[in-house]
């Protein structure tokens, strides 16, 4: 079985900010899917015990309030999530989702907060596969510019429009949600690599100088390494971008998770 058709866990977080050593979980999703087996949704609502900033309650509607009357404690929900993203990659389901270094890093740095296991002490020695879909858009897709001023070339809702899949602004930026368009993403791209490039759509077709054939029958082994080496000369390539206006700019180059420590 091609490494797209298999099981997927699909994973994805909202927080109260961007920074994933200070930041916390407000709401998770894990959605088993594919691999010719049922949709397992999974989805908390976290009091993160701090106030959510107006920046992040713009984005994922969850005020500190609603947080603090509806959320469950932070300690057990995040025990939880990782118990259940474990079980998943036990049974040798990848987890996917878009950035994944970001929510692999908070729920990581949450489990260490109050003292739990780390997602990798409860694998029982089995691999944790990972599967990003702003990785291969970005390694199969090299040459896009930004939407506009407001929307990146690899923004969720930019993968989306680019792979054909509809988009609810709505339901948007909620965890459920983001984590399944991820591993739809990854499904589309998983097709195309194993597809003729003569019957892809035609804005694919037509895109300068696509690379999906490189991914063609891989085993998730093979995907995970690569996505290794790939996600780093992205974040080379980002940081030479960036230091043309700031010599000191740094882009971390872990993936699929910054190490404990690492700043």
């Amino acid at each position: 079985m091609t490494w797209h058709l298999g099981r997927l866990a699909a994973f994805d977080t909202e927080t109260t900010g961007v920074d994933v050593e200070a930041d916390r979980i407000v709401t998770a999703a894990v959605y088993g899917l594919g691999g010719g087996e049922p949709v397992e949704p999974h989805d908390w609502f976290v009091n993160p015990g701090v106030e959510i900033p107006a920046e992040a309650t713009d984005v994922h509607g969850i005020t500190t309030e609603e947080a603090r009357t509806k959320g469950e404690p932070a300690p057990g929900a995040v025990d939880y999530i990782a118990d259940v993203l474990a079980g998943y990659a036990r049974a040798g389901a990848a987890v996917v989702g878009h950035n994944v270094p970001y929510d692999l890093t908070i729920l990581d740095r949450e489990l260490r907060r109050y003292g739990l296991a780390p997602l990798d002490a409860r694998l029982d020695g089995a691999p944790l596969h990972c599967i990003d879909s702003r990785v291969l858009d970005t390694y199969c897709l090299p040459y896009r510019s930004r939407v506009s001023e407001k929307q990146g070339a690899r923004q969720l809702v930019t993968l989306a429009g680019v792979y054909g899949l509809p988009w609810d602004e709505d339901g948007a930026h909620g965890a459920s949600y983001d984590a399944v368009v991820a591993a739809r993403v990854v499904h589309r791209i998983g097709t195309l690599a194993h597809t003729r490039p003569s019957d892809w759509p035609e804005p694919i077709r037509t895109a300068r100088r696509p690379r999906f054939y490189r991914l063609r029958d891989l085993t998730l082994a093979e995907l995970h390494a690569r996505q290794v080496m790939w996600a780093a000369e992205q974040a080379a390539g980002l940081e030479k971008h960036f230091r043309k206006k700031d010599p000191n700019a740094v882009v971390d180059r872990s993936w699929p998770l910054i190490p404990w420590g690492d700043r």
